[in-house]
């Protein structure tokens, strides 16, 4: 007999690994696609920055990955079997990006040939890119409940067009642009020089519009896509509440970037993309699967739940203190112009 309120609360600990990894290891990815588009007069320093800023923490934040994947996998093996096998192709891909993209970033950091660092560099850049997207197709299909069992039809039938939609396209350049922005974002606090910091505002505000337009078009596509989202999106009690603080902090950010207040723009991107990732769990509630896979029916047994709980609460006592002790070393103060951290902030 399943445990709902333990299987619940292990739910929201997975939501919540899963938005920890989009706001901080969406930045990273965000960081290689500025790095790409890396141009004008302070190019070098514009990627030097990025090295820079993401050097001391990219292997930490892939920790929200490793547990939401293991929360998974452990709390709900259901849901875990039908994301590996159904879309087992965009999850296959976006694997071997977080492979390259992390692989890429060492040997150029590594490399002192100059042809070398720029050939690992537009591996890191480019894996950065698409990596974004392929997570957003995932999340895209599964928002639009196309993510079934299928024992019979073709192979693109079972296994590409359920995440290979428009909707899914949509969501994946929406997923994009909101790593994008969160890169621009945080770099501009990543530096003393005022230049290279108005360049990612520029960015940023770039970013900011990206978004806004893919957001509306998975707005305008899902009735006819994703009819189950856009109920949750309306018809939830939480709808009203989500879309509104969503808006407010949209707003925010662009003001905040166009006023040059880096800071509250940092705080209100923060709780953008939070309210965005939350929006998407409360919308689709009951279903971690929609339109069949519910939280109590895809749960695992009690006592594995209990163990899984117990092992939770004893790591984070480890965890999470060594996680902000990371940060606040490595992220207490802004690098100058050198690319070293500058005293006094």
């Amino acid at each position: 007999m399943h445990d709902p309120s333990l299987a619940l609360l292990l739910a929201g600990i997975l939501a919540v690994s899963l938005a920890a990894y989009v706001l901080f290891g969406g930045a990273d990815f965000g960081g290689g696609v500025w790095d790409l588009l890396a141009s004008g007069p302070r190019r070098d320093r514009q990627r030097d920055l990025i090295a820079h800023a993401i050097a001391p923490i990219w292997e930490a934040n892939h920790v929200w990955l490793i547990l939401a994947i293991v929360l998974t996998f452990t709390c709900f093996p259901a849901v875990f079997a039908r994301l590996g096998i159904v879309l087992h192709i965009p999850l296959s891909l976006m694997l071997v990006g977080v492979v390259l993209r992390g692989s890429a970033f060492i040997f150029r950091s590594h490399n002192t040939e100059r042809a070398s660092q720029l050939r690992w560099g537009r591996v890191f850049a480019v894996a950065s890119l698409l990596t974004p997207v392929l997570l957003g197709l995932c999340i895209g299909a599964v928002a639009s409940g196309r993510v079934v069992e299928q024992t019979h039809g073709t192979f693109a039938a079972r296994f590409v067009e359920p995440w290979l939609t428009p909707f899914s396209l949509a969501v994946g350049a929406m997923t994009l642009a909101m790593f994008a922005l969160l890169a621009a974002v945080f770099l501009t606090l990543e530096t003393t020089d005022l230049a290279l910091a108005g360049d990612f505002r520029r960015r940023g505000l770039g970013a900011g519009v990206a978004m806004f337009a893919a957001a509306f078009l998975a707005l305008a596509l899902s009735p006819r896509h994703a009819p189950l989202m856009q109920a949750g999106l309306l018809d939830s009690p939480w709808a009203l509440p989500f879309h509104v603080l969503t808006g407010v902090a949209s707003l925010v950010v662009l003001a905040a970037l166009w006023f040059r207040r880096y800071r509250l723009a940092r705080i209100a991107v923060g709780v953008q993309v939070l309210c965005i990732v939350g929006g998407w769990a409360t919308a689709q509630y009951p279903y971690i699967i929609p339109p069949d896979l519910t939280i109590a029916a895809s749960a695992a047994p009690p006592i594995t739940l209990r163990l899984v709980a117990l092992v939770l609460a004893t790591g984070s006592l480890v965890l999470l203190p060594s996680l902000i002790y990371l940060f606040r070393v490595f992220k207490s103060a802004p690098v100058d112009q050198a690319g070293r951290a500058a005293r006094g902030g």
